[in-house]
């Protein structure tokens, strides 16, 4: 069986540069044959909305929507809109995350309640509120998919909070498993190791830490865009059939290492 997404409609949430890791997963879902729906996070000059229109252009996406997690009314119009113009829906691909940079670095025990409920609403609890969204919309079965990081289960620095979030998204991945498993829609996430994208350029020495994974991994090397989408093709495919509740690290192996 060859990997083939034909005829599955995917959501893929998180683009926001050419850079992005929700990027080159959207680039590979299309090679693969799935119809995109795209969704970018709304500001007031629409400066986001014309680089992701720009950016997806190539892959013709059948929808371009305003999505702002932490506005319950914006998820709702997002589904709504894939109802109305799909009436069902394969895939979501859930690549969100944000913390303020004060709470990534410096002592843990400094952050604010404010800076941890933001963390944790906007990684964490977001994969919660779409599949709930999602979950009426996937009749024939389906596959979600979040990205996390080693930083949910071990101490990283400058990391702080969003290790918290993480840790939380990977449980929320198998709570969501095993309640969406009996109506066929897996859920699983990919856990990626360091590239430079816009969301990990908050994260202090990440240059650093690239090099100390090149240095350290059995494969000499960190990952690409490229494998994480392909790693995400796979999963949303009928080969991943019997694979749900699970983190897959993409990271060329460094999560193996002692150190």
């Amino acid at each position: 069986m060859l990997l083939d997404l034909s005829g599955k409609r995917a959501l893929v949430t998180g683009i926001a540069n050419n850079r992005s890791i929700a990027w080159g997963i959207a680039q590979q879902l299309h090679a693969a044959g799935a119809e995109l729906a795209v969704t970018y996070l709304p500001d007031e000059r629409g400066k986001l909305k014309q680089k992701v229109e720009e950016l997806t252009a190539p892959l013709a996406p059948k929808l371009l929507l305003p999505l702002d997690v932490q506005q319950p009314q914006q998820i709702e119009a997002a589904f709504a809109a894939i109802q109305s113009t799909w009436g069902g829906l394969e895939i979501l691909i859930h690549c969100l995350a944000f913390a303020q940079k004060e709470d990534l670095s410096g002592d843990f025990s400094a952050v604010s309640l404010e800076g941890f409920n933001l963390a944790l609403d906007i990684s964490a609890y977001s994969l919660i509120s779409l599949s709930r969204a999602a979950k009426p919309l996937m009749t024939n079965g389906g596959s979600i998919i979040t990205l996390t990081y080693l930083g949910g289960v071990r101490v990283v620095p400058n990391y702080n909070v969003m290790g918290i979030a993480k840790a939380a998204l990977e449980m929320n991945v198998r709570y969501l498993a095993a309640e969406l498993g009996p109506q066929n829609i897996r859920v699983n996430g990919i856990s990626a190791g360091p590239i430079r994208t816009l969301a990990s350029s908050a994260v202090g020495g990440i240059l650093d830490m690239i090099h100390h994974v090149e240095a350290t991994a059995p494969l000499r090397r960190t990952v690409t865009q490229t494998e994480v989408g392909n790693t995400a093709a796979f999963l949303a495919s009928d080969l991943a059939s019997g694979i749900t509740g699970q983190i897959l690290y993409v990271d060329s192996g460094y999560c193996i290492m002692g150190m």
